[in-house]
């Protein structure tokens, strides 16, 4: 899935990278092991043992959804949402600057997050693309302040806009939650760049 405003995966949002130990006189055996880095501990991580990195992280997958000044409805696939705080109710999420979606999630004081169920994987391909009408044949219905919710996801989560914040190559920006509906479907799974559906409980 490639999403709008990714790097490699959907809006992956890591925030800090492990900091490499310095070097030793002897290499460390895991230095030899397939697939290991052994770029110098100070110099940048390879762009795509990065995005390999990502990819290990599953992650569910949602699609963020507003409208513009002139009401009309707006949504893209996100997997950098995470929720944030209990009190107050805070989520976040990053939109590439990139983004064809970003000058209207710049202004819009309100969002919502579609959290999409196992058999929607064809609506997270729908709203990772450009297209004039991403909501064609696509079930919404309104919610708080005319925000278009899917129908179908596994929850819902309405939001206002509490800020916006720089983020490297993305845009931070943190709702404050106003309404929830859970509608216990069991969601969609993204991870090493294909989707999946929830196995068995590890506990």
């Amino acid at each position: 899935m490639t999403a709008t405003g990714t790097t490699g995966r959907p809006d992956p949002t890591a925030d800090t990278m492990p900091t490499p130990m310095p070097s030793k006189a002897h290499s460390h055996p895991s230095s030899h092991l397939p697939g290991h880095s052994s770029a110098h501990p100070h110099s940048p991580p390879d762009p795509l043992m990065l995005r390999r990195a990502f990819g290990c992280f599953p992650t569910g997958v949602t699609v963020i959804t507003t409208h513009s000044n002139e009401a009309v409805p707006v949504g893209l696939t996100v997997n950098s949402w995470t929720s944030l705080s209990l009190d107050p109710p805070l989520v976040l999420w990053a939109l590439g600057r990139h983004s064809v979606s970003l000058p209207v999630f710049e202004t819009t004081g309100h969002f919502a997050v579609n959290i999409l169920c196992e058999d929607q994987a064809w609506l997270s391909r729908r709203f990772a693309t450009r297209g004039d009408d991403k909501f064609a044949g696509v079930p919404v219905r309104p919610g708080l302040h005319g925000l278009p919710l899917i129908e179908g996801c596994s929850a819902h989560i309405e939001c206002r806009m509490h800020s916006r914040l720089p983020g490297g190559d993305h845009l931070l920006l943190l709702g404050e939650v106003e309404r929830v509906d859970v509608l216990a479907r069991p969601p969609l799974v993204y991870a090493k760049g294909r989707y999946h559906r929830l196995g068995l409980a590890a506990d």
